[in-house]
């Protein structure tokens, strides 16, 4: 699959080439959004425009772990023992280089879905 796919292509999507590699698009897109997102018949309908919905969902998420990074240390000082604040931004650390790394997931399969196709480089 890796000469068939750009690295960083998420592992749960079937390459662009391969049968029902849409329908495995559409998925794991859905995955990615909000529970709610499965009931707009446009989103089911048109993959991209659910790539879209699904990117900025993402987008939102990485500014919400960016914004609580900025403001954790200040907010818990006084609540939590300091052990538990430095925990907290480390998780917000973790979580928001996952979404980030998902969010250029999604920017490859939004692009085959558009109909770019990857070339390799010799």
């Amino acid at each position: 699959m890796s000469d068939h796919v750009p690295p960083g292509w998420p592992a749960e999507v079937l390459p662009p080439q391969a049968p029902e590699w849409e329908r495995s698009a559409v998925g794991w897109l859905f995955d990615l959004c909000p529970p709610d997102y499965r009931a707009h018949d446009v989103l089911r309908m048109h993959p991209v425009v659910l790539a879209r919905f699904a990117r900025g969902h993402l987008e939102a998420a990485v500014e919400a772990a960016r914004q609580g990074l900025r403001t954790l240390r200040a907010e818990l000082k006084d609540v939590v023992p300091p052990e538990v604040v430095e925990a907290a931004v480390s998780a917000y650390d973790r979580e928001g280089r996952r979404l980030v790394q998902t969010g250029r997931q999604v920017a490859l399969v939004e692009a085959a879905l558009r109909g770019d196709r990857w070339v390799p480089r010799l």
